[in-house]
C-alpha cells in the first residue's frame, strides 16, 4: 500500500533552493520520468528526526537518464555525469542536485522496483514519491567509509520502519551479500537492546541457519577482497599491494577495471576526474542504455 504522507516541516529549504528543486522535479514529472526522492529527504520523511539536510538526491533509472539530461538542458539547466556508472548532476548557479541510477559500487542499480514500491508523499509543494526504505536500506549498507558511515541511518530505518518492512525483498537485494544487512541487524541490537521486537525473529533465525550452514567454498578459488565494496579506499592495500582481486570488478561484480580505478582515485582527490568533480566540472559520455 503506498500511503501518502507529508514531508515534517523540518528542515526547510531557502526559497531560492526551494525553487531549484520544485522546478526540477516539475519538469521531469511534466516530461513523464519517473523520478524518486532519496538521501536525506527520504529519510526525514520515514523517520522524523529533524536531521539538517544539505542537499537533494533524485533517484531515475538508467535507460531515462539521456531524457532527463535532454529536458533538464533544453529548460537552462547544467548537468554533467560526474561517474557514468552510478552518478550525475544538475546544476543552477551555484546549487546541485545529484540524479543517482546506481551505487558507487555498482551493486545497488535502480530498477523497476524501485518505483513499483515507492512512497507517495509531498514535498514543496508538488506530489512526490520517495524511495522504499527496503532499497534505501539496501543501498546505505554498503557505505563504510573513513568519512561516511550510514549505520545511523539505517538503525534510524529499522527503528521506525523494522515491523513493516518487507523482509524477503530485502534479503532479495542483499543476496549473496546478506552479511552485509546481518551486521547490521547486530548493530542495531546492540544500540536499541530493548527494541528487538522491531526486527522479525525468523529474520534473525534465517541468518543464524545460513552461518551454520555456509559452505567454505562460498567464492571461487580466486583470491577475492569484499572490503571495496564497502570502502572504496580503505582496502586499496588489498588489492594493490596484497593481491586480493577487487569483488567490485567483473566477473565477481558489477564495474570494469576503469570504473573502479575512477571512482576509487576521486575518493583519494587525485587525478583531473576529482579536480573537475569537486568544481563540478566533470562531464562524460553518456552510458550505453540498458
Amino acid at each position: 500500500m503506498k500511503a501518502t504522507m507529508n514531508l515534517p516541516n523540518h528542515p526547510e529549504c531557502d526559497d531560492g533552493t526551494a525553487i531549484f528543486y520544485s522546478d526540477v522535479i516539475r519538469i521531469l514529472n511534466q516530461a513523464s520520468i519517473p523520478v524518486l526522492l532519496g538521501g536525506g529527504y527520504a529519510l526525514e520523511f520515514y523517520t522524523h528526526t529533524g536531521r539538517q539536510i544539505k542537499d537533494l538526491d533524485l533517484f531515475i533509472a538508467q535507460k531515462d537518464l539521456e531524457r532527463v539530461f535532454t529536458v533538464l538542458n533544453q529548460k537552462g539547466f547544467r548537468t554533467t555525469l560526474d561517474f557514468p556508472h552510478w552518478l550525475g548532476k544538475v546544476y543552477h548557479a551555484d546549487q546541485f542536485i545529484d540524479l543517482i541510477f546506481s551505487s558507487g559500487n555498482g551493486l545497488c542499480k535502480v530498477d523497476p522496483l524501485w518505483f513499483k514500491y515507492a512512497r507517495a508523499g509531498i514535498f514543496c509543494g508538488l506530489p512526490v514519491h520517495f524511495c522504499p526504505p527496503e532499497e534505501i536500506i539496501w543501498s546505505k549498507a554498503f557505505v563504510m567509509e573513513r568519512e561516511r558511515y550510514d549505520g545511523a541511518d539505517i538503525a534510524h530505518l529499522l527503528l521506525v520502519c523494522g515491523k513493516h518492512l518487507d523482509w524477503q525483498r530485502l534479503l532479495f537485494r542483499f543476496g549473496d551479500h546478506w552479511r552485509v544487512l546481518y551486521s547490521h541487524l547486530i548493530l542495531f541490537d546492540y544500540i536499541y537492546p530493548t527494541e528487538k521486537l522491531r526486527v522479525p525473529q525468523e529474520v534473525r533465525r534465517e541468518f543464524e541457519t545460513r552461518l551454520k550452514n555456509e559452505n567454505d567454498s562460498l567464492m571461487d578459488a580466486e583470491k577475492y577482497c569484499r572490503g571495496p565494496l564497502l570502502s572504496r579506499s580503505q582496502f586499496q592495500i588489498d588489492t594493490v599491494k596484497f593481491g586480493y582481486q577487487d569483488a567490485r570488478v567483473a566477473p565477481a561484480g558489477k564495474l570494469s577495471s576503469e570504473e573502479a580505478a575512477t571512482w576509487t582515485a576521486a575518493a583519494n582527490g587525485s587525478g583531473k576526474q576529482a579536480v573537475e568533480c569537486r568544481k563540478g566540472k566533470a562531464t562524460q559520455p553518456l552510458p550505453e542504455k540498458s
